[in-house]
């Protein structure tokens, strides 16, 4: 036979499109041509796949071979088709036999002496391969990730002559058990941890049971960080679905996460656009899609570059972020939880009654300004973080742990997800009316704070989210108008 096809798949954000990879073997000087828009990394698959494939102790056929990579308006990068390709050559050549592959597909970066190295993305690749009802042939080293899909048939390969000898059936290749450790549930940081501080913590159990976004706000030293940092600590557990959707990303970013934990992404300050939103040439997740169904933490809030925390008000909106460029776009999710800390002026200290503010009122005034009203108002609960006193850091009584408050939270989200079918944070205008109805004094109270606060439209509604949250967590069926006052509390300290 002088023509194979090997079924693969290639990478387009978290998407694996499938790609037929075609050789065609004909007499004519020895040349080997790929065509199907391959970058600079396919294209030098050739020399790859040549000495593989002698080193292994086949054949490589001196005669025009020719390789289409389809769909052929599908641009291919990576080096993970070297392993198809290869199959391909020895099957069109006569080495191997021929319709073997017809319910496979061979993923794989291919070493000088036929060795199989990983790649990226597998998880993306193997969910894909899931739904076509295909098992999957791939490196050693990416079956473990591959094989945390229920039900999944994943064959693990170390050389590309143990590929060979399976599809000969010499040595048929068994399928990779996975390690079926359960997932990790413990937390590095714990709630416990935070001495006083009653009302931030308060804050931040609201936060975790709706899915709120918060920004603590308050001099150096006083734990606004160390708050931050134990949100994921209290957060209900992801299920199946969502552990897989969080593992596929750092699939694609090619970094490694703790199978069932939620992310918890605290990038530097001087973080780019791009950095934070993804992109690139050959468009990568960023931060916010790396802290998918977790948490975003943005210390230093006014130290970031304005036109930086700009990129953030729509994703904070619409839960994704779409990355367009000339040739194609790339959707990523970013249902991510927005918190921020920052300090009241420069020096940190204005406001503050036991040490002196050096900073000027315009100075202040700069320094606050750094932050965008647009995005301020998508934040949900603004909250203070008063200094300790020393007797309350001395203070050694107990305190609630992050399990207790996640019970809470946990019961909160369950009632939630009863009634509506998703988290406060996220329900709609008309679900609002739904299930956030006020009574009569409630709505007096809520016309005075409007006009006072002079809310808009946005921060109406993410009042009544807020006030939802505070009554699931009090395990009220109805709003009532201590939690009303404490949602619009947490709204007035804005600025």
């Amino acid at each position: 036979m002088s023509f194979a096809k090997i079924y693969t798949r290639g990478l387009l954000g978290l998407h694996a499109p499938l790609i037929e990879v075609e050789v065609h073997v004909s007499q004519g000087l020895p040349s080997l041509t790929i065509v199907g828009l391959p970058e600079a990394a396919v294209r030098e698959s050739k020399d790859r796949v040549r000495s593989a494939i002698i080193n292994s102790g086949f054949q490589f056929p001196t005669k025009r071979l020719t390789i289409n990579l389809a769909p052929a308006d599908l641009p291919k990068d990576g080096s993970r088709l070297d392993l198809p390709i290869a199959l391909g050559i020895l099957i069109a050549s006569g080495q191997l036999p021929e319709n073997v592959t017809d319910q496979l597909e061979f993923i794989g970066e291919l070493a000088l002496d036929g060795q199989l190295r990983p790649i990226s993305g597998i998880l993306s690749i193997a969910i894909a391969c899931q739904q076509s009802g295909h098992q999957l042939i791939l490196p050693q080293q990416n079956a473990q990730d591959a094989s945390q899909l229920p039900g999944f048939e994943v064959f693990a390969a170390h050389h590309l002559k143990d590929v060979c000898e399976h599809l000969s059936s010499q040595h048929p290749l068994p399928q990779y058990q996975a390690n079926t450790t359960s997932p990790i549930d413990q937390y590095k940081f714990d709630l416990a941890d935070v001495k006083g501080q009653l009302r931030p913590r308060r804050a931040l159990e609201i936060a975790a049971a709706g899915g709120h976004s918060l920004l603590f706000k308050g001099p150096p030293g006083t734990g606004k960080t160390l708050l931050a940092s134990r949100l994921a600590s209290i957060l209900p557990p992801l299920d199946m679905q969502e552990n897989l959707e969080v593992a596929s990303i750092y699939s694609v970013a090619n970094s490694s996460h703790p199978f069932g934990q939620r992310p918890f992404r605290a990038p530097h300050h001087t973080a780019s656009a791009i950095a934070l939103v993804g992109g690139g040439s050959h468009p990568k997740p960023g931060e916010i899609t790396l802290a998918h169904l977790g948490v975003l933490f943005l210390d230093e809030l006014p130290e970031f570059d304005r036109k930086v925390l700009e990129v953030l008000r729509q994703p904070l909106e619409s839960k994704e972020i779409v990355i367009s460029r000339a040739s194609r776009q790339i959707t990523f999710p970013a249902n991510f939880q927005l918190i921020a800390a920052m300090n009241p002026c420069p020096c940190g200290y204005a406001f503050n009654q036991d040490i002196r503010c050096q900073c000027s009122a315009d100075a202040i005034k700069r320094y606050q300004n750094r932050i965008s009203g647009p995005l301020l108002d998508r934040i949900d609960l603004h909250i203070d973080v008063p200094p300790l006193q020393a007797h309350e850091l001395q203070d050694t009584s107990p305190v609630e742990n992050s399990q207790t408050v996640r019970q809470r939270v946990i019961q909160a989200y369950e009632q939630q997800m009863q009634r509506q079918q998703c988290l406060n944070h996220a329900l709609t205008p008309q679900q609002l009316e739904q299930f956030a109805c006020l009574d009569a004094q409630a709505q007096k109270i809520m016309e005075t704070a409007q006009q006072r606060l002079n809310l808009s439209a946005r921060a109406y509604h993410r009042v009544l989210r807020v006030a939802r949250s505070i009554a699931d967590l009090s395990q009220h069926a109805a709003i009532q108008s201590q939690h009303l006052t404490e949602a619009l509390s947490y709204r007035a300290q804005q600025g």
